[in-house]
């Protein structure tokens, strides 16, 4: 237990320090990129920091759980306790006082506190949206918009009000259209949004718009006095909102709901702590190894089978969410699966399963 505590804490602070760095990194080309308020900067990191924790807080005591019953094996502390009657299925208990406080602890994580923190987040960037909502157009800046399908480019902005509202000038704008370049030069823009679709326009005034390149051969140039421009879809932002508000729903509101998505939240969150044990069970048993073989190769399975059993998940939960599956189906079958597989793996390293395929023979 002491080894697994040792290893667990090493092994979460450098896969801690990998993605808590990735995530300063992504948060601040995001807040570049939506023109994030600085103050709500550091908050959005704090809160996802907290919803990463659980998925890595798993990895690490599965790894944890693996190199410490592989060191117990490689000294031939655990040889010699086989030789006494002390086997896997011992092992599998005696760890259970680490597996136990830190169940525990994830339980409360995803069923209480990650909850809470994507309901922060939702609200800070529901008040970001709101604040920079026509704030995030910087000048002489080219910026993308739509996943790179529209490149805008204005020499002045000009703040209004409190900086809600923002006007553009000489500005330039490349977009595809149906596959097709287009070119649009305008004298003023002013962004503003539809309220019954939720989408984002740019309002041009007093341009030109190219279609195709100078010098192709089909070419059309249109003068206009005003031409809307959408650079944000408001069905993509509104489907976010949906989501943004199925995660942040407590587990009471999960459990009597009859929507599928939610089902698929509540099934979610105890699936998490629910690993820790299983994979607890697993750990012990690809930890196992003789004092000669390879001591990083069940290590390499360990990571390849966490990945697949939390791909596994993310699978399960998208195919409930859309109703392709039943409820009492849901992510219970990844679980049992996985199960199954330590049940097959845990009989034939003890020869249980030839011993059971010996007998029915013999009945047959």
């Amino acid at each position: 237990m002491r080894n697994i505590w040792i290893v667990l804490g090493a092994i979460f602070l450098i896969i801690g320090l990998v993605i808590f760095g990735n995530q300063v990194v992504l948060m601040v080309k995001e807040s570049l990129k939506y023109g994030i308020p600085t103050t709500d900067l550091l908050p959005l990191i704090a809160l996802n920091m907290i919803r990463d924790i659980p998925l890595i807080l798993s990895l690490s005591l599965f790894l944890a759980i693996i190199l410490a019953v592989n060191k117990f094996y490689k000294d031939s502390e655990a040889i010699v306790m086989n030789s006494l009657g002390v086997g896997d299925k011992h092992f599998m208990v005696f760890i259970q006082p680490v597996v136990l406080p830190i169940f525990i602890f994830i339980l409360l994580l995803t069923t209480l506190v990650v909850p809470w923190t994507k309901q922060q987040k939702s609200l800070i960037m529901s008040h970001s949206d709101a604040t920079s909502e026509f704030a995030f157009i910087r000048q002489k800046e080219f910026q993308k918009f739509k996943g790179g399908d529209i490149v805008f480019y204005a020499n002045k902005v000009k703040d209004g009000t409190e900086g809600i509202q923002q006007t553009m000038e000489e500005v330039f704008i490349y977009a595809l259209a149906n596959g097709e370049p287009i070119i649009i030069l305008a004298k003023e823009a002013q962004k503003y949004t539809n309220l019954d679709t939720n989408s984002a326009y740019l309002r041009l005034k007093d341009g030109v718009r190219y279609h195709g390149f100078p010098g192709d051969t089909n070419k059309r140039i249109l003068n206009f006095d005003l031409y809307d421009l959408q650079i944000v879809d408001g069905e993509q932002r509104q489907d976010n909102i949906v989501f943004a508000q199925t995660e942040s729903k407590s587990m009471i509101d999960l459990l009597y709901s009859n929507d599928s998505k939610d089902t698929a939240e509540f099934q979610w969150r105890i699936s998490q702590p629910l690993s820790i044990f299983i994979l607890s069970f697993l750990g012990v048993l690809l930890g196992k190894a003789s004092p000669r073989g390879g001591k990083n190769l069940g290590l390499l399975f360990g990571v390849a089978i966490f990945i697949l059993y939390n791909n596994a998940l993310m699978v399960a939960k998208s195919t409930l969410e859309h109703g392709e599956i039943s409820a009492w189906i849901g992510l219970w079958w990844v679980h049992l699966l996985v199960f199954f597989i330590i049940v097959l793996l845990y009989g034939y390293r003890h020869e249980k399963l030839s011993t059971a395929w010996r007998f029915l023979l013999r009945k047959v």
